[in-house]
């Protein structure tokens, strides 16, 4: 049983919450939900107790209530530390295997917004990273610092081109260097999860991007190589 007395939201109130709660879970009101998501995620993308006291009952209402679920992944994509409710999270684990579940099989209906799935699934599995950033490889940039030389340097996989370059804010990418994908067959870890659900769900362009963001890139300033995916996440994984 949830104590409400100490869960406050983003207005510091403890009991409008589970309120809007039952309101919920007896009939879908988009008044409600649209009052919900206000207090439970500021614009911040703050997260407070009251949302992850609320999380197993969204969980609930996920598989009947899209609103619920997005919600939910909200919520979840912003628990990477920093909101000091470590305790309310680990108490959701229940809940987030169902969410996991749940998301896993919506994705496999091919919804229209299957990368916004996705990207909660991602969070679900902890890859916060991913899912802060993770586009549809259609116009996607990502900052890495060259682990040999410490440039920065710029990875662009998109439909303009896939490639390595040094970012001049006069002339645009420059030095640009061809990325080097990885063959699916030896993607391993998240990578290989990540490709793979995407080629059941038959979702080829990001199939296929993936291969980018996990293979290999030169660098511009000291030509070395490095693998994209390594050295992003070493510097944009959180603290767990």
């Amino acid at each position: 049983m949830v104590n409400w007395a100490w869960l406050y939201d983003c207005y510091g109130d403890v009991d409008r919450v589970p309120e809007l709660l039952v309101r919920l879970e007896r009939e879908d009101d988009a008044e409600a939900w649209d009052e919900l998501s206000h207090r439970l995620i500021l614009e911040s993308d703050m997260v407070f107790p009251a949302s992850f006291a609320a999380l197993p009952r969204l969980v609930c209402l996920a598989s009947r209530s899209a609103p619920a679920r997005e919600l939910a992944g909200a919520i979840v994509r912003r628990a990477a530390g920093g909101h000091g409710c470590d305790d309310l999270l680990a108490g959701c684990a229940e809940a987030l295997v169902e969410f996991r579940e749940l998301l896993d099989l919506h994705m496999r209906s091919r919804p229209d917004d299957y990368l916004a799935v996705f990207r909660d699934l991602l969070a679900v599995e902890r890859h916060y990273h991913w899912s802060a950033v993770l586009g549809d490889f259609s116009d996607d940039f990502y900052q890495v610092a060259c682990p040999h030389c410490a440039a920065e340097v710029t990875i662009a996989i998109g439909g303009y081109g896939r490639y390595s370059a040094i970012r001049d804010w006069n002339l645009g990418d420059v030095d640009r260097r061809d990325l080097r994908p990885v063959s699916p067959e030896t993607l391993c870890g998240s990578g290989r999860w990540m490709h793979e659900t995407a080629v059941r769900d038959g979702e080829a362009a990001l199939a296929d991007g993936f291969t980018y963001l996990f293979g290999h890139a030169e660098c511009p300033r000291c030509a070395s190589v490095f693998n994209i995916a390594d050295e992003y996440a070493s510097s944009h994984r959180p603290p767990m």
